[in-house]
């Protein structure tokens, strides 16, 4: 079944979301007041990759802070997002 897809009475998103949004509020060391929002979207401008997935987070006294992991987050490890989330700008994008 492809990430992101519900069975009928089957609410919420995937259970792949749902594990990148835990590893990512472990790996910033969140609190349960913070927005972690994590979405897999689909890009058609040219070179980019046909899904990628965005990873948000949204204090409740801070600024929000952005990347875009260019796979889809079924691909998306640990490491990953360890990489992503935690290495000063490199590889991936960063809005603040």
């Amino acid at each position: 079944m492809p990430l992101g897809s519900r069975t009928p009475g089957q609410p919420g998103p995937s259970p792949q979301l749902r594990e990148l949004k835990e590893t990512v509020r472990t790996l910033l060391g969140l609190d349960d007041d913070t927005a972690v929002m994590v979405r897999q979207l689909a890009c058609t401008e040219p070179g980019c990759p046909p899904l990628e997935t965005v990873v948000a987070v949204l204090p409740m006294d801070g600024a929000a802070r952005r990347w875009t992991l260019l796979q889809p987050a079924e691909q998306i490890t640990e490491d990953d997002l360890r990489h992503a989330l935690l290495a000063p700008d490199q590889d991936h994008h960063q809005d603040h």
